[in-house]
């Protein structure tokens, strides 16, 4: 039962977050195809990576990572940050159109969070968020990987 529950739940975010990445997609030049809103979402959840961090994490090699970065540059979603501790290095940064543009989804999360405290008592909004601290430290802490080798 657990494993159903939070595969539905994974899905439904999921579906969520399609459904807002399409509502966004338009015929201008300057709009993000799926592959580049992925690219540009991993950048913003890898936290500022380097290019090769970046290209390492999507097992690509570093001129394809490039290619789409320089697409995302181009079309203003992301810039090049230079490192201050080692000026050789670039960090990847979302600007704030691409902010704007994936802030669909916290509206989403903020309709949620506040049907969950509507619906469910303080104590139980207060086991949830232990809960959920909790499976984050398991998947981020002990490197769990979400998707099969």
């Amino acid at each position: 039962m657990l494993e159903t529950n939070f595969k539905a739940l994974y899905s439904l975010f999921r579906l969520n977050c399609h459904k807002q990445t399409f509502k966004k997609t338009t015929t201008k030049s300057d709009s993000m195809n799926t592959t580049e809103s992925h690219c540009a979402e991993l950048i913003y959840l890898l936290n500022k990576p380097t290019v090769s961090a970046f290209a390492r994490y999507l097992k690509l090699s570093v001129p394809n990572a490039s290619y789409k970065i320089n697409c995302l540059v181009k079309k203003g979603y992301v810039v090049r940050e230079r490192s201050k501790k080692d000026l050789r290095e670039q960090h990847l940064c979302v600007t704030n159109k691409f902010l704007n543009y994936y802030g669909l989804n916290d509206n989403a999360i903020a309709l949620l969070m506040k049907r969950i405290r509507e619906t469910f008592s303080l104590n139980d909004v207060e086991r949830l968020v232990n809960i959920t601290q909790r499976i984050i430290i398991l998947i981020d802490n002990q490197s769990i990987s979400l998707l099969p080798a």
